[in-house]
């Protein structure tokens, strides 16, 4: 096969942890935004979507071969770095000429061991990747030095070179987001009917410290935001010209400007669009916006998320958060109260852990009432904080790290006990929550859940996990 000139194909890996899926399939706005900023510079973008279309390497190799790029890109967090880059050696094996480029938040990080491990990958992108991915391009199509590109790593006689750190983005509404590349069909939301799901972002970066989260070292503690009428003006034409009608925001935290989130909310209602949002928040801001959150309600917001993780002071102190003790309650009281479907996360597997405090955790979590709840294993990333847990880590493979497949031994847990008390917390959280969904008078949330419950016990992943006979690797 022969590379073709100036065309760049951008490539999910096809990883698959067997709990995303279940709800919908999930855009990769990261891919899109690329695109954008690779057309931007003279280069023809093609987004392939293989996690979306469950394809697998055989499908993959024939559409590199099909689509004849000078570039393959794809992008990686932790759980899948490793087909990322078995894309990109897939590639390398069709066509040995073909630039390969990696980018994402573990290759920001963890450049030296990909490097090092493998070939296949020419360059890595750390950090945001559109004006690094531009300027790369744009040197490599020169035939310039790509050491003077900043923000990148890749190697050159041997040795892995790093060159300076790329400045962030200073005006996000600059950037170009592909949207015309989506292949929208694919997209759909199943907990509500004949939906298209896009996902938008209204801010980037974090500046709160949680030891489990990797955002803040990525936006390196930056919290950027874009114009809220510009964003409002986007959802409009996504609706109006690919007929999108459900939204996941990704922002780590897009409420934190109070004044700024009020105002997208405003616009959102003047639209009057048949649409819905789908969020994540903290509690706090919850309780803060309690006066006007009838305004989440009618702007579309149907699904907001919180990251509770535990009630227990000490565990919250370990995690870097300071949420107030009685936030959480009252946050998904709020939530309830206009007729608003709420989720929470909790997360088990300290070095501590036991049977009793993992049973504590669910008994939190069946007093909090949420109508979802996640129980995370304690996932330490191999760049980030934490750094006291790693003689506790028994997993090597990455593909693990997704905070469903428990990779930390407590000392009084074993790996496979761990994943027994989370199979079970979820059998019984949900067990618990059956009557009550049924019971609702609001037809909207009861019907939503309903959906979202009939699709997760039809789940063969989640049947093989909550059946007590069955494997708990």
């Amino acid at each position: 096969m022969k590379a073709a000139k100036n065309k760049i194909l951008l490539i999910t890996p096809p990883y698959h942890s067997g709990i995303p899926e279940i709800s919908g399939r999930w855009l990769p706005l990261g891919l899109v935004y690329l695109a954008g900023a690779a057309r931007e510079v003279g280069v023809e973008p093609e987004i392939y979507d293989a996690m979306a279309t469950g394809d697998g390497y055989p499908e993959i190799e024939r559409r590199i071969a099909e689509a004849e790029p000078r570039y393959v890109a794809a992008g990686a967090m932790t759980a899948t770095v490793g087909d990322a880059v078995k894309v990109l050696e897939t590639a390398k094996t069709l066509a040995p000429a073909t630039v390969t480029i990696l980018g994402g938040i573990h290759p920001s990080f963890m450049y030296l061991e990909i490097l090092e491990s493998s070939a296949a990958v020419d360059y890595i992108v750390i950090g945001e990747g559109e004006q690094t991915l531009a300027r790369l391009i744009q040197a490599l199509e020169r035939g310039e030095d790509p050491a003077g590109v900043p923000g990148i790593a890749y190697r050159e006689g041997g040795e892995v070179k790093v060159t300076t750190t790329a400045s962030l983005v200073e005006d996000l509404d600059t950037l170009t987001p592909a949207w015309d590349l989506v292949d929208w069909p694919l997209y759909s939301y199943f907990v509500i009917p004949d939906s298209r799901f896009a996902a938008i972002g209204t801010s980037r970066g974090c500046s709160h410290d949680c030891a489990f989260c990797s955002q803040q070292q990525f936006w390196r503690k930056a919290w950027r935001a874009r114009d809220p009428l510009k964003v409002a003006e986007e959802v409009a034409e996504l609706h109006r010209r690919y007929g999108v009608n459900v939204f996941l925001i990704t922002d780590e935290h897009p409420t934190r400007d109070a004044a700024r989130w009020e105002r997208f909310l405003d616009l959102l209602i003047e639209q009057a669009l048949p649409i819905h949002l789908i969020l994540e928040t903290r509690a706090e801001d919850v309780l803060r916006d309690r006066d006007i959150f009838w305004k989440y309600a009618k702007a579309g917001v149907v699904h907001i998320s919180l990251g509770i993780e535990s009630a227990d002071r000490q565990v919250l102190a370990r995690l870097g958060k300071a949420t107030p003790q009685d936030a959480p309650r009252e946050a998904l009281d709020i939530i309830h109260a206009h007729g608003i479907v709420s989720e929470a996360s909790f997360i088990v597997g300290f070095p501590d852990e036991t049977p009793e405090s993992v049973r504590a955790t669910l008994k939190t979590a069946q007093r909090y009432n949420p109508d979802n709840a996640n129980f995370f294993a304690l996932t330490p990333w191999p760049y980030g904080g934490m750094a006291e847990l790693a003689p506790l880590i028994r997993a090597t493979d990455y593909a693990r790290y997704n905070f469903i497949d428990p990779v930390v031994e407590s000392e009084f847990m074993s790996i496979k006990e761990l994943q027994t008390a989370i199979n079970d917390c979820y059998r019984r959280f949900y067990m618990g929550k059956m009557l009550e969904v049924m019971s609702m008078k609001d037809t909207f949330r009861r019907g939503y859940l309903v959906r979202a419950t009939k699709l997760l016990m039809s789940s063969s992943f989640v049947i093989g996990k909550l059946n007590p006979w069955g494997s708990t690797r």
